[in-house]
């Protein structure tokens, strides 16, 4: 059966018992998607935990993970549907070897191949034409890396759950699935597209709930260090970096410190491991030339403070 929440709470438990600890303006904002079946578009840096907040839900709720990677030039073929051209010649060719073909007529033999049999379902006909008893869960995923092109076709989808296919006719759906849309703002999305869906800013996670989410993830890292990591990687984000780490990079690190057996950080070892964290060579340069040593103080005061 399709989970029902009865408030931003019950979001928030659900999230968090399945290995995702989210703010209340998100666990709201989850909520009103779930409670309105709109769709959910998601803002924010890389690495904050977008595409993690539909694989969670997708857990959560039991229904199938659907995904669309957007790039650059994804069209209808690549994202909703394509006609199986090869088994559509062999059963030409069946038809001409059997003498079909001569007998329905040409009309009747085109009729044939645009069937359903030969239709290749992609991710968003696919979320549409389920079957389930359980809406799935609909990723759509940088959608700021599509063009506007891609953009205005989504928007039939988005407003009545509905896809036409000119051969076919529509595919709807009284079931709609939950769909996350993520961006990382390398160009602004449309408003027509923002307006259809609910939207949220998703900002890197403060110092106590990122200790947390490491304690969360990598649970082989003693209470300690995980303060200590998640107060460096708080100084890092300050230093006006081209890409400051996310939540994902601090769990990297976190993962390699415990693959080391690291339980205290050190100048040396922060300078053996920076690249799990600082991912371009020039953001490197730029934490080596604030100190590490320095760096290295700093968390070790910040990870003793209690909350």
């Amino acid at each position: 059966m399709p989970v029902t929440p009865t408030s931003p709470a019950d979001v928030s438990q659900a999230l968090s018992l399945h290995g995702y600890l989210p703010d209340d303006g998100l666990a709201t904002s989850v909520f009103l998607a779930l409670t309105l079946k709109r769709p959910l578009l998601l803002e924010g840096e890389a690495g904050v935990g977008k595409t993690e907040v539909a694989k969670v839900i997708s857990r959560w709720t039991g229904g199938e993970l659907i995904r669309l990677q957007c790039y650059e030039g994804i069209d209808a073929a690549q994202a909703v549907y394509d006609w199986d051209y090869s088994r559509q010649l062999l059963h030409l060719r069946a038809a001409e070897a059997s003498g079909e073909a001569r007998g329905v007529g040409t009309g009747a033999l085109e009729e044939q191949l645009y069937n359903e049999r030969f239709l290749l379902k992609r991710a968003l006909l696919l979320a549409i034409d389920h079957r389930g008893e359980i809406p799935p869960v609909l990723l759509i995923d940088e959608i700021d890396r599509a063009d506007d092109e891609f953009e205005a076709y989504l928007l039939e989808m988005l407003s009545d759950y509905q896809i036409t296919i000119p051969e076919l006719g529509k595919f709807t759906t009284t079931r709609p699935p939950v769909v996350i849309l993520t961006s990382n703002r390398t160009r602004d999305v449309h408003d027509a597209l923002k307006r259809r869906c609910l939207y949220h800013w998703v900002e890197h996670p403060d110092f106590e709930r990122e200790v947390k989410i490491v304690r969360m993830r990598v649970p082989n890292v003693i209470e300690p260090l995980a303060r200590q990591v998640a107060a460096a990687v708080e100084t890092i984000r300050g230093l006006n970096l081209y890409k400051p780490p996310g939540v994902a990079e601090t769990i990297d690190w976190a993962q390699a410190l415990a693959a080391l057996g690291v339980t205290e950080l050190d100048e040396a070892t922060v300078e053996a491991t920076l690249g799990t964290v600082v991912k371009y060579r020039e953001d490197q340069e730029r934490t080596r030339q604030h100190g590490l040593a320095n760096m290295v103080k700093q968390a070790s005061e910040r990870g003793m403070q209690q909350p």
